[in-house]
């Protein structure tokens, strides 16, 4: 059975740092697309990071570029965000998602593509004031 299972959110004070991993089984790290969304409430699903686990660089949103680094462990089938200088506004439920893709070839490709098929129930990042 396919799917991934994210871990490591809590709660920070702002300026703080966070690292959230997500373990992929089911499937290998082999043409996927990866990525990171958040939900804050009342508000729309936000794409934070991507990769292609076949290469291609790291793709993020304006929000969070410079304090947010994605990374992958292709042998642990792991993906990892880390998370730092955070703010009160980084508040929300922070998903893993993953996308068989041999169309895509690298991570701006991953970030613009529309649906992702394999998700995660998510893990909860409160940071604080």
């Amino acid at each position: 059975q396919v799917h991934v299972v994210e871990s490591g959110g809590g709660s920070v004070q702002a300026g703080g740092s966070l690292r959230l991993s997500c373990a992929a089984s089911g499937f290998t790290f082999s043409t996927y697309c990866m990525g990171w969304f958040r939900q804050a409430p009342g508000k729309e699903r936000e794409g934070v990071a991507h990769i292609y686990t076949a290469g291609g660089g790291a793709h993020y949103a304006d929000s969070v570029k410079g304090r947010f680094t994605v990374s992958q462990d292709n042998a642990k089938n792991q993906l990892y965000l880390e998370m730092n200088s955070l703010k009160p506004e980084d508040t929300a439920m922070y998903y893993c998602a993953a996308l068989f893709s041999t169309y895509c070839r690298d991570a701006s490709c991953c970030a613009r593509r529309p649906t992702y098929n394999i998700w995660g129930q998510g893990t909860q990042v409160t940071v604080s004031s």
